[in-house]
Protein backbone atom coordinates (compact mmCIF):
# COMPACT_ATOMS: atom_id res chain seq x y z
CA UNK A 1 0.00 0.00 0.00
CA UNK A 2 2.84 2.33 0.90
CA UNK A 3 4.56 1.62 -2.45
CA UNK A 4 1.32 2.37 -4.34
CA UNK A 5 0.94 5.65 -2.52
CA UNK A 6 4.51 6.60 -3.38
CA UNK A 7 3.97 5.77 -7.08
CA UNK A 8 0.75 7.74 -7.11
CA UNK A 9 2.48 10.68 -5.49
CA UNK A 10 5.18 10.57 -8.15
CA UNK A 11 2.76 10.33 -11.06
CA UNK A 12 0.70 13.16 -9.70
CA UNK A 13 3.64 15.53 -10.26
CA UNK A 14 3.44 15.02 -14.04
CA UNK A 15 2.09 18.07 -15.86
CA UNK A 16 -0.41 16.30 -18.11
CA UNK A 17 -1.04 19.39 -20.24
CA UNK A 18 2.67 19.83 -20.91
CA UNK A 19 3.03 16.13 -21.74
CA UNK A 20 0.06 16.23 -24.10
CA UNK A 21 1.50 19.28 -25.83
CA UNK A 22 4.81 17.47 -26.37
CA UNK A 23 2.96 14.47 -27.79
CA UNK A 24 0.84 16.57 -30.14
CA UNK A 25 3.92 18.33 -31.47
CA UNK A 26 5.72 14.99 -31.79
CA UNK A 27 8.50 16.08 -29.43
CA UNK A 28 8.93 12.58 -28.11
CA UNK A 29 12.57 12.96 -27.11
CA UNK A 30 11.69 15.92 -24.90
CA UNK A 31 8.74 14.00 -23.48
CA UNK A 32 10.99 11.04 -22.62
CA UNK A 33 13.50 13.26 -20.83
CA UNK A 34 10.72 15.10 -19.01
CA UNK A 35 9.21 11.85 -17.72
CA UNK A 36 12.61 10.40 -16.84
CA UNK A 37 13.45 13.44 -14.73
CA UNK A 38 10.20 13.02 -12.81
CA UNK A 39 10.32 9.27 -12.23
CA UNK A 40 14.15 8.88 -12.12
CA UNK A 41 16.04 5.80 -13.35
CA UNK A 42 15.29 3.86 -10.19
CA UNK A 43 11.53 3.75 -10.67
CA UNK A 44 9.69 0.44 -10.68
CA UNK A 45 6.45 2.03 -11.83
CA UNK A 46 5.60 -0.21 -14.76
CA UNK A 47 3.29 2.30 -16.46
CA UNK A 48 5.99 4.95 -16.22
CA UNK A 49 8.63 2.60 -17.65
CA UNK A 50 6.38 1.74 -20.59
CA UNK A 51 5.53 5.39 -21.18
CA UNK A 52 9.18 6.48 -21.15
CA UNK A 53 10.14 3.52 -23.36
CA UNK A 54 7.37 4.46 -25.79
CA UNK A 55 8.58 8.06 -26.01
CA UNK A 56 12.15 6.97 -26.71
CA UNK A 57 10.87 4.49 -29.30
CA UNK A 58 8.88 7.21 -31.09
CA UNK A 59 11.99 9.40 -30.98
CA UNK A 60 13.92 6.56 -32.70
CA UNK A 61 16.20 6.18 -29.70
CA UNK A 62 16.09 2.39 -29.73
CA UNK A 63 18.84 1.92 -27.16
CA UNK A 64 17.04 3.89 -24.43
CA UNK A 65 13.67 2.48 -25.46
CA UNK A 66 14.96 -1.07 -25.07
CA UNK A 67 16.40 -0.26 -21.63
CA UNK A 68 13.04 0.89 -20.25
CA UNK A 69 10.97 -1.80 -21.93
CA UNK A 70 13.42 -4.45 -20.67
CA UNK A 71 12.97 -3.23 -17.13
CA UNK A 72 9.19 -3.33 -17.56
CA UNK A 73 9.56 -6.84 -19.01
CA UNK A 74 11.35 -8.01 -15.86
CA UNK A 75 8.42 -6.77 -13.80
CA UNK A 76 5.78 -8.37 -16.05
CA UNK A 77 7.26 -10.82 -18.61
CA UNK A 78 3.88 -11.85 -20.04
CA UNK A 79 2.69 -8.37 -20.94
CA UNK A 80 1.84 -8.50 -24.69
CA UNK A 81 2.37 -4.78 -25.22
CA UNK A 82 5.88 -4.97 -23.77
CA UNK A 83 6.74 -8.07 -25.79
CA UNK A 84 5.51 -6.48 -29.03
CA UNK A 85 7.59 -3.36 -28.31
CA UNK A 86 10.73 -5.35 -27.51
CA UNK A 87 10.23 -7.42 -30.67
CA UNK A 88 9.85 -4.23 -32.69
CA UNK A 89 13.00 -2.71 -31.17
CA UNK A 90 14.99 -5.89 -31.82
CA UNK A 91 13.85 -5.88 -35.46
CA UNK A 92 14.84 -2.23 -35.86
CA UNK A 93 18.28 -2.98 -34.44
CA UNK A 94 18.73 -5.96 -36.75
CA UNK A 95 18.64 -8.54 -33.97
CA UNK A 96 16.36 -11.04 -35.67
CA UNK A 97 16.94 -13.78 -33.10
CA UNK A 98 15.83 -11.62 -30.19
CA UNK A 99 12.79 -10.49 -32.16
CA UNK A 100 11.86 -14.13 -32.80
CA UNK A 101 12.30 -14.82 -29.06
CA UNK A 102 9.93 -12.05 -27.98
CA UNK A 103 7.34 -12.81 -30.65
CA UNK A 104 7.64 -16.51 -29.82
CA UNK A 105 6.71 -15.69 -26.22
CA UNK A 106 3.60 -13.92 -27.50
CA UNK A 107 2.61 -17.05 -29.43
CA UNK A 108 2.86 -19.08 -26.22
CA UNK A 109 0.56 -16.64 -24.45
CA UNK A 110 -1.87 -16.03 -27.33
CA UNK A 111 -1.70 -18.67 -30.07
CA UNK A 112 -4.45 -16.91 -32.05
CA UNK A 113 -2.74 -13.54 -32.33
CA UNK A 114 -2.79 -12.63 -36.02
CA UNK A 115 -0.37 -9.70 -35.72
CA UNK A 116 2.44 -11.73 -34.20
CA UNK A 117 2.30 -14.35 -36.96
CA UNK A 118 2.50 -11.57 -39.54
CA UNK A 119 5.54 -10.11 -37.80
CA UNK A 120 7.20 -13.51 -37.46
CA UNK A 121 6.68 -14.26 -41.16
CA UNK A 122 8.44 -11.01 -42.06
CA UNK A 123 11.50 -12.09 -40.08
CA UNK A 124 12.07 -14.89 -42.60
CA UNK A 125 12.95 -13.05 -45.80
CA UNK A 126 13.41 -15.92 -48.23
CA UNK A 127 10.25 -17.01 -50.03
CA UNK A 128 11.59 -20.56 -49.90
CA UNK A 129 12.03 -20.56 -46.10
CA UNK A 130 9.67 -23.14 -44.62
CA UNK A 131 9.14 -21.07 -41.43
CA UNK A 132 7.94 -18.11 -43.49
CA UNK A 133 5.38 -20.42 -45.06
CA UNK A 134 4.30 -21.76 -41.64
CA UNK A 135 3.65 -18.33 -40.17
CA UNK A 136 1.94 -17.00 -43.30
CA UNK A 137 -0.41 -19.99 -43.31
CA UNK A 138 -1.29 -19.41 -39.65
CA UNK A 139 -1.87 -15.71 -40.20
CA UNK A 140 -3.98 -16.39 -43.28
CA UNK A 141 -6.16 -18.89 -41.42
CA UNK A 142 -6.79 -16.31 -38.69
CA UNK A 143 -7.52 -13.50 -41.15
CA UNK A 144 -7.94 -14.68 -44.77
CA UNK A 145 -9.12 -11.20 -45.82
CA UNK A 146 -5.85 -9.43 -44.99
CA UNK A 147 -4.32 -8.36 -48.29
CA UNK A 148 -0.60 -8.26 -47.39
CA UNK A 149 -0.64 -11.77 -45.96
CA UNK A 150 -2.66 -13.10 -48.91
CA UNK A 151 -0.15 -11.63 -51.38
CA UNK A 152 2.87 -12.96 -49.49
CA UNK A 153 1.32 -16.41 -49.09
CA UNK A 154 0.36 -16.50 -52.77
CA UNK A 155 3.98 -15.73 -53.62
CA UNK A 156 5.12 -18.70 -51.49
CA UNK A 157 2.58 -20.96 -53.20
CA UNK A 158 3.72 -19.64 -56.57
CA UNK A 159 7.37 -20.47 -55.88
CA UNK A 160 6.25 -23.99 -55.00
CA UNK A 161 4.15 -24.05 -58.20
CA UNK A 162 0.97 -24.48 -56.14
CA UNK A 163 -0.94 -22.09 -58.34
CA UNK A 164 -4.42 -23.33 -57.41
CA UNK A 165 -3.70 -22.64 -53.75
CA UNK A 166 -2.31 -19.20 -54.60
CA UNK A 167 -5.39 -18.44 -56.70
CA UNK A 168 -7.75 -19.48 -53.90
CA UNK A 169 -5.94 -17.37 -51.27
CA UNK A 170 -6.09 -14.28 -53.48
CA UNK A 171 -9.67 -14.93 -54.52
CA UNK A 172 -10.84 -14.93 -50.89
CA UNK A 173 -8.99 -11.70 -50.11
CA UNK A 174 -10.32 -10.00 -53.25
CA UNK A 175 -13.92 -10.84 -52.34
CA UNK A 176 -13.37 -8.92 -49.11
CA UNK A 177 -11.73 -5.98 -50.93
CA UNK A 178 -12.85 -6.02 -54.54
CA UNK A 179 -11.18 -2.69 -55.36
CA UNK A 180 -7.73 -3.66 -54.12
CA UNK A 181 -5.64 -3.29 -57.28
CA UNK A 182 -2.54 -4.88 -55.75
CA UNK A 183 -4.51 -8.05 -55.07
CA UNK A 184 -5.98 -7.94 -58.57
CA UNK A 185 -2.56 -7.59 -60.19
CA UNK A 186 -1.15 -10.45 -58.13
CA UNK A 187 -4.07 -12.69 -59.00
CA UNK A 188 -3.57 -11.87 -62.68
CA UNK A 189 -0.09 -13.43 -62.59
CA UNK A 190 -1.48 -16.60 -61.04
CA UNK A 191 -4.44 -16.77 -63.43
CA UNK A 192 -1.97 -16.66 -66.32
CA UNK A 193 -0.09 -19.61 -64.86
CA UNK A 194 -3.40 -21.50 -64.59
CA UNK A 195 -4.18 -20.63 -68.22
CA UNK A 196 -7.33 -18.73 -67.24
CA UNK A 197 -6.71 -16.51 -70.23
CA UNK A 198 -10.18 -15.01 -70.58
CA UNK A 199 -10.08 -13.94 -66.94
CA UNK A 200 -6.65 -12.44 -67.50
CA UNK A 201 -7.95 -10.43 -70.46
CA UNK A 202 -11.10 -9.23 -68.69
CA UNK A 203 -9.42 -8.31 -65.41
CA UNK A 204 -6.30 -6.99 -67.11
CA UNK A 205 -8.18 -4.57 -69.36
CA UNK A 206 -9.98 -3.19 -66.29
CA UNK A 207 -6.68 -2.74 -64.47
CA UNK A 208 -5.13 -0.97 -67.45
CA UNK A 209 -7.84 1.70 -67.27
CA UNK A 210 -6.16 2.73 -64.02
CA UNK A 211 -2.88 3.29 -65.86
CA UNK A 212 -0.21 1.47 -67.85
CA UNK A 213 1.44 -1.28 -65.86
CA UNK A 214 4.12 -3.19 -67.78
CA UNK A 215 3.48 -6.46 -65.94
CA UNK A 216 -0.26 -6.30 -66.58
CA UNK A 217 0.25 -5.34 -70.24
CA UNK A 218 2.59 -8.30 -70.72
CA UNK A 219 0.19 -10.79 -69.14
CA UNK A 220 -2.78 -9.48 -71.11
CA UNK A 221 -0.78 -9.56 -74.34
CA UNK A 222 0.20 -13.18 -73.73
CA UNK A 223 -3.39 -14.07 -72.90
CA UNK A 224 -4.48 -12.61 -76.24
CA UNK A 225 -1.73 -14.60 -77.95
CA UNK A 226 -2.79 -17.88 -76.36
CA UNK A 227 -6.41 -17.24 -77.31
CA UNK A 228 -5.21 -16.65 -80.91
CA UNK A 229 -6.19 -12.97 -80.94
CA UNK A 230 -2.90 -12.04 -82.51
CA UNK A 231 -3.81 -8.48 -83.53
CA UNK A 232 -4.65 -7.64 -79.91
CA UNK A 233 -1.50 -9.40 -78.73
CA UNK A 234 0.65 -7.25 -81.05
CA UNK A 235 -1.20 -4.12 -79.95
CA UNK A 236 -0.38 -4.78 -76.29
CA UNK A 237 3.19 -5.92 -76.92
CA UNK A 238 3.69 -2.65 -78.85
CA UNK A 239 2.65 -0.75 -75.72
CA UNK A 240 5.58 -2.32 -73.92
CA UNK A 241 7.92 -1.03 -76.62
CA UNK A 242 6.55 2.50 -76.19
CA UNK A 243 7.28 2.17 -72.48
CA UNK A 244 10.76 0.78 -73.33
CA UNK A 245 9.82 -2.34 -71.33
CA UNK A 246 10.17 -4.94 -74.08
CA UNK A 247 12.45 -7.91 -73.58
CA UNK A 248 13.55 -11.03 -75.40
CA UNK A 249 10.38 -12.88 -74.41
CA UNK A 250 7.89 -10.19 -75.47
CA UNK A 251 9.69 -9.64 -78.79
CA UNK A 252 9.60 -13.40 -79.40
CA UNK A 253 5.83 -13.52 -78.88
CA UNK A 254 5.42 -10.48 -81.14
CA UNK A 255 7.38 -12.32 -83.84
CA UNK A 256 5.16 -15.39 -83.46
CA UNK A 257 2.01 -13.26 -83.62
CA UNK A 258 3.09 -11.69 -86.91
CA UNK A 259 3.99 -15.12 -88.22
CA UNK A 260 0.54 -16.53 -87.47
CA UNK A 261 -0.96 -13.50 -89.23
CA UNK A 262 1.28 -14.39 -92.20
CA UNK A 263 3.00 -11.01 -91.99
CA UNK A 264 6.39 -12.54 -92.67
CA UNK A 265 8.17 -9.23 -93.19
CA UNK A 266 7.36 -8.03 -89.68
CA UNK A 267 7.93 -11.53 -88.29
CA UNK A 268 11.48 -11.44 -89.68
CA UNK A 269 12.10 -7.98 -88.22
CA UNK A 270 11.00 -9.14 -84.77
CA UNK A 271 12.96 -12.37 -85.07
CA UNK A 272 16.11 -10.28 -85.58
CA UNK A 273 15.16 -7.99 -82.69
CA UNK A 274 14.62 -11.03 -80.47
CA UNK A 275 18.11 -12.29 -81.29
CA UNK A 276 19.62 -8.85 -80.62
CA UNK A 277 17.79 -8.61 -77.30
CA UNK A 278 18.95 -12.07 -76.28
CA UNK A 279 22.60 -11.21 -76.82
CA UNK A 280 24.35 -9.17 -74.16
CA UNK A 281 25.87 -5.94 -75.54
CA UNK A 282 29.03 -6.99 -73.70
CA UNK A 283 29.38 -10.39 -75.36
CA UNK A 284 31.98 -9.18 -77.85
CA UNK A 285 34.01 -7.72 -74.98
CA UNK A 286 33.84 -11.02 -73.12
CA UNK A 287 35.24 -12.86 -76.15
CA UNK A 288 37.95 -10.23 -76.45
CA UNK A 289 38.92 -10.93 -72.85
CA UNK A 290 38.82 -14.69 -73.44
CA UNK A 291 40.99 -14.35 -76.50
CA UNK A 292 43.52 -12.21 -74.65
CA UNK A 293 43.69 -14.80 -71.88
CA UNK A 294 44.42 -17.53 -74.44
CA UNK A 295 46.98 -15.35 -76.17
CA UNK A 296 48.84 -14.61 -72.94
CA UNK A 297 48.97 -18.37 -72.34
CA UNK A 298 50.44 -18.91 -75.83
CA UNK A 299 47.25 -20.68 -77.02
CA UNK A 300 47.19 -18.74 -80.27
CA UNK A 301 44.68 -20.89 -82.18
CA UNK A 302 42.18 -20.65 -79.35
CA UNK A 303 42.81 -16.90 -79.10
CA UNK A 304 42.18 -16.53 -82.84
CA UNK A 305 38.92 -18.47 -82.58
CA UNK A 306 37.74 -16.45 -79.56
CA UNK A 307 38.42 -13.09 -81.26
CA UNK A 308 36.57 -14.17 -84.41
CA UNK A 309 33.67 -15.48 -82.36
CA UNK A 310 33.43 -12.07 -80.73
CA UNK A 311 33.17 -10.44 -84.17
CA UNK A 312 30.03 -12.48 -84.81
CA UNK A 313 28.33 -10.55 -82.02
CA UNK A 314 29.81 -7.12 -82.61
CA UNK A 315 32.64 -5.85 -84.77
CA UNK A 316 34.61 -3.73 -82.28
CA UNK A 317 37.91 -1.92 -82.84
CA UNK A 318 39.43 -3.91 -79.96
CA UNK A 319 38.74 -7.26 -81.64
CA UNK A 320 40.14 -6.09 -84.97
CA UNK A 321 43.30 -4.76 -83.30
CA UNK A 322 43.82 -7.93 -81.28
CA UNK A 323 43.46 -10.09 -84.39
CA UNK A 324 45.84 -7.84 -86.35
CA UNK A 325 48.56 -8.01 -83.70
CA UNK A 326 47.98 -11.74 -83.18
CA UNK A 327 48.52 -12.49 -86.89
CA UNK A 328 51.36 -9.99 -87.10
CA UNK A 329 53.45 -10.80 -84.03
CA UNK A 330 52.43 -14.29 -82.92
CA UNK A 331 51.24 -16.21 -85.98
CA UNK A 332 53.63 -14.40 -88.37
CA UNK A 333 51.01 -14.10 -91.10
CA UNK A 334 51.39 -10.59 -92.57
CA UNK A 335 48.56 -10.68 -95.13
CA UNK A 336 45.66 -11.29 -92.68
CA UNK A 337 47.46 -8.98 -90.23
CA UNK A 338 47.42 -6.17 -92.82
CA UNK A 339 43.74 -6.84 -93.52
CA UNK A 340 42.80 -6.61 -89.82
CA UNK A 341 44.90 -3.46 -89.30
CA UNK A 342 42.91 -1.81 -92.07
CA UNK A 343 39.65 -3.06 -90.59
CA UNK A 344 40.74 -1.62 -87.27
CA UNK A 345 41.20 1.86 -88.69
CA UNK A 346 37.94 1.50 -90.62
CA UNK A 347 36.05 0.70 -87.44
CA UNK A 348 36.77 4.24 -86.18
CA UNK A 349 38.61 3.68 -82.90
CA UNK A 350 38.54 6.51 -80.35
CA UNK A 351 41.07 9.09 -81.53
CA UNK A 352 41.93 10.19 -78.01
CA UNK A 353 41.81 6.95 -76.04
CA UNK A 354 43.42 4.79 -78.73
CA UNK A 355 45.98 7.23 -80.15
CA UNK A 356 48.92 4.92 -79.38
CA UNK A 357 47.27 1.95 -81.13
CA UNK A 358 46.20 4.12 -84.06
CA UNK A 359 49.72 5.48 -84.53
CA UNK A 360 51.24 1.98 -84.34
CA UNK A 361 48.64 0.62 -86.79
CA UNK A 362 49.34 3.31 -89.40
CA UNK A 363 53.07 2.76 -89.14
CA UNK A 364 52.66 -1.01 -89.36
CA UNK A 365 50.37 -0.77 -92.40
CA UNK A 366 52.99 1.35 -94.18
CA UNK A 367 55.72 -1.17 -93.34
CA UNK A 368 53.66 -4.16 -94.47
CA UNK A 369 52.67 -2.44 -97.70
CA UNK A 370 56.34 -1.83 -98.49
CA UNK A 371 57.25 -5.43 -97.67
CA UNK A 372 54.43 -7.01 -99.66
Amino acid sequence: MLLSQQCFAKSSTVDQEKLLDLYQNQKYAEAALYLRNIYTDNTNNQKALIQIGYCFLMASNNVEAEKYYSKAYQLQPQNLSILFSLGNISTRRGNQQMAKKYYGEIVKIDSNNFSVYKLLANLYHSVKDSMRSVYLLKANRLNPNEADIAIDLAEVHGVNQEYEKAYHVLDVAIKADIENLVLQRTKLLVANQLKKYQEVITSGEILLKDGDDATVIRDVAKAYYYTKKYDQAIKHFSKLEKLLMQNENTLYFTCLSYRYLKNYKMAAIYAKRTIEEAISPNTASYYALLGLTYEENNQFKLANAAYKKGLQFKATPTLYYRLATLYDTKLKQPKPALNYYKLYLGSKPNAEDDQVEIKFTKERIAQLNLAY
